[in-house]
């Protein structure tokens, strides 16, 4: 028969040991990645500073105005990022340099793909009077048909439907249905 004190020995022997990793040692390749950030994002600071000065000479005497307000904002928001660094903890340096890092793939991808917002609204006007006009003319799905093209948009059309999908399931933060309470 066992008795307590045995019991509670065999049962404290029993448990593991949480083992206890150094934190407070320096890690040359975590220390690397901090350098590598806040390098990335004086080089982001100093990029914005210098479009923004580019941006005022070219928009002349609105664009001044419009840095005067930009300046007032960023003042008044410094607390407020203050406080919003202070909250992400340790967090802070990795999110500001995947932010970078996500930041410049995108320029570099508007770059190549030479891609800017459109001129006018009268661009806009025309591509959507071209896209309905297409896709309620006859002869248009009759040449798509005859020329295999139905395939192609086929898949956009999966494409289409797949990100609207996706967007629905992130909006109601579940795969099927919605959560009711």
């Amino acid at each position: 028969m066992l008795r307590p004190s045995s019991f509670r020995a065999a049962l404290r022997s029993r448990v593991a040991r949480p083992t206890r990793f150094a934190s407070t040692g320096s890690n040359p390749q975590l220390e690397a990645a901090q350098k590598k950030a806040q390098e990335v994002l004086s080089s982001t600071q100093q990029t914005a500073t210098k479009a923004l000065e580019s941006a005022k000479k070219l928009a002349g005497p609105l664009g001044e105005t419009a840095g005067k307000y930009l300046a007032s904002a960023t003042k008044s928001a410094g607390p407020l990022g203050e406080r919003a660094g202070k909250l992400m903890g340790a967090y802070k340096e990795p999110v500001f340099y995947n932010f970078a890092v996500f930041r410049e793939i995108v320029k570099q991808v508007y770059r190549a793909e030479g891609l800017s917002p459109p001129s006018s609204v009268d661009a806009v006007q025309s591509a959507y009077r071209t896209i309905w006009t297409n896709a309620t003319s006859k002869v248009f799905w009759q040449k798509a048909i005859n020329n295999r093209e139905i395939a192609r948009l086929g898949v956009y059309a999966v494409e289409a439907y797949g990100i609207f999908k996706i967007g629905e399931m992130v909006g109601r933060r579940s795969i099927v249905g919605y959560k009711l309470e």
